[in-house]
């Protein structure tokens, strides 16, 4: 797979389904980790308490329910790279101040 284009302004989406839910436009890249600027659209809204729920937890360093959120958050919602395709994996973390955080994989994460 080619690397995918991590360039200021480039954007990301997130999708629930068949309908694009946010557009993450990339804002800088500390790898593993891509950072980004969170343009939320209609469906979003559904999502944002579990995002919330697991920034807390993070916090809290209460891994159980970050986890529980993870997988919650990812039987829910897919990712897209900038040209389109799928992202296999990715472990997101929308703030409250409507920036994100993700990595991502070419491959599922060992479960």
């Amino acid at each position: 797979m080619a690397t995918p284009n991590l360039t200021a302004g480039c954007t990301w989406r997130l999708h629930h389904g068949d309908q694009e839910v946010a557009r993450l436009i990339v804002t800088g890249s500390d790898m593993p980790w891509v950072h980004a600027k969170v343009e939320t659209l209609p469906g979003f809204e559904e999502f944002r308490p579990l995002f919330t729920e697991q920034e807390r937890a993070v916090d809290d360093e209460d891994w159980e329910q970050a986890d529980v959120c993870y997988t919650r958050l990812r039987r829910a919602l897919t990712m897209t790279f900038p040209d389109g395709s799928p992202v296999a994996e990715f472990m997101l973390h929308i703030h409250d101040d409507g920036t994100a955080g993700w990595r991502w994989h070419d491959e599922p994460f060992a479960s």
